[in-house]
């Protein structure tokens, strides 16, 4: 399997954001990566909606 072609910025930001060593972003199916980041983006989302219920 051959690495992802997302460029090294974009690599980083999703290393930070989904707390992930870059080469296993480089190296995991885009798909997968995908939905680690919708599941983060619903976690912040649900936390956010709880917030302002607050």
């Amino acid at each position: 399997m051959r690495p992802n072609q997302i460029s090294l910025e974009t690599a980083k930001i999703l290393s930070e954001k989904l707390k992930m060593p870059i080469e296993h972003i480089m190296h995991t199916p885009p798909h997968i990566i995908m939905a680690k980041v919708k599941q983060l983006e619903e976690k912040v989302e649900k936390e956010a909606a709880e917030k302002e219920q607050e």
